[in-house]
């Protein structure tokens, strides 16, 4: 044991030193590691968005954004599903054959997704850009047909779009609704942006 006495001063001086640089390290360190999230430009150029779909019930939608677009997701009932077969006759493109929106190989059948009671969907109409609203409810309502089977009606020239976003015939809008690439990274989660292994 020394018989030097504590120089209280430097020892005050060492931890305030000490301190000062352990808070600078964390101040640059902060930047550095925040560069491996994706920036919200590289977010709105495309980057991946990731959903989980556990909670979604038949007849439920949720809308994420992707590419500054809104994207549906809806898990469809039984029924919606099988309203398909009633409005293929009657929807301009119903194996989405057409070039303007390219739809993926995956999605080129009826129900124009993988699985068929769950629909990916950018929710932007094809005419003018507009976002078309829910009309869920079947039978006669204003501005839809008296034998409505529900999906949905652009509000701003009246295009009308089946549960799985085809066009029906004669109306304004040129191309059913695009479907993103997207694959399943679970039976919960989807990735929206990417379809490496759909």
């Amino acid at each position: 044991m020394s018989d030097t006495p504590v120089d209280s001063s430097k020892r005050i001086w060492l931890v305030a030193t000490g301190a000062a640089g352990a808070v600078g390290a964390v101040a640059v360190a902060t930047p550095f590691v925040s560069t491996f999230q994706p920036s919200e430009k590289a977010k709105a150029a495309g980057a991946a968005v990731e959903v989980d779909i556990s909670a979604l019930k038949p007849g439920e939608k949720v809308t994420v954004e992707w590419r500054g677009k809104p994207v549906w997701i809806m898990k469809r009932t039984p029924e919606q599903l099988e309203s398909l077969k009633k409005t293929e006759a009657q929807v301009a493109d119903p194996l989405s054959d057409r070039k303007a929106y390219p739809t993926p190989e995956y999605a080129k059948n009826q129900h124009r997704s993988i699985k068929p009671e769950v629909l990916v969907a950018v929710g932007i109409c094809s005419h003018l850009g507009c976002s078309p609203s829910d009309k869920f409810q079947t039978g006669a309502q204003p501005s839809l047909p008296d034998d409505w089977t529900g999906g949905f009606l652009c509000p701003c020239h009246g295009s009308t779009f089946d549960i799985a976003g085809r066009v029906f015939k004669n109306k304004p809008a040129p191309d059913n609704l695009e479907v993103p690439p997207h694959m399943y990274l679970s039976d919960t989660r989807i990735l929206v942006g990417e379809d490496k292994k759909a």
